[in-house]
């Protein structure tokens, strides 16, 4: 009923492991996810990532969700990590996510990454900045 409708869902991502962070979101997914079966059938994405560790939201005791904290929103295509990629990828995800490690070897696993085209922050409420993606 919902095919060919956005979907959205929650995902664990790594952009690397922690001492080599590069800014590009490695998720390890499943195709018996109807996430991944969308995005094999059209790879446009959007990730949107709340002010977790910021000063303002903390400092006022505001909900990092709120409207008034800050969020960055990346746009982009979500393709499957190449083989060359893989062990980065494992790296990334395994030291940041172990509990991945433990996911049912029956669900056929891959990775895939976010070839970010657009950036999008979100300051405050109303207040939209577009970031250069090579920044």
């Amino acid at each position: 009923q919902i095919q060919g409708m956005p979907y959205g869902n929650c995902l664990l991502f790594s952009d690397g492991p922690i001492n080599n962070s590069t800014g590009i979101p490695f998720f390890y997914v499943t195709p018996k996810d109807n996430t991944v079966t969308d995005l094999l059938k059209n790879p446009m994405a959007s990730l949107t990532l709340p002010e977790a560790d910021g000063n303002f939201c903390r400092k006022n005791v505001i909900d990092p969700e709120d409207s008034r904290c800050a969020r960055l929103t990346l746009t982009g295509q979500m393709v499957t990590v190449t083989p060359e990629e893989v062990e980065f990828a494992k790296q990334a995800m395994f030291s940041r996510h172990p509990v991945v490690r433990k996911w049912p070897r029956s669900y056929e696993w891959f990775f895939m990454k976010m070839n970010i085209e657009h950036i999008w922050l979100q300051n405050w409420y109303g207040e939209v900045s577009p970031i250069a993606v090579e920044e």
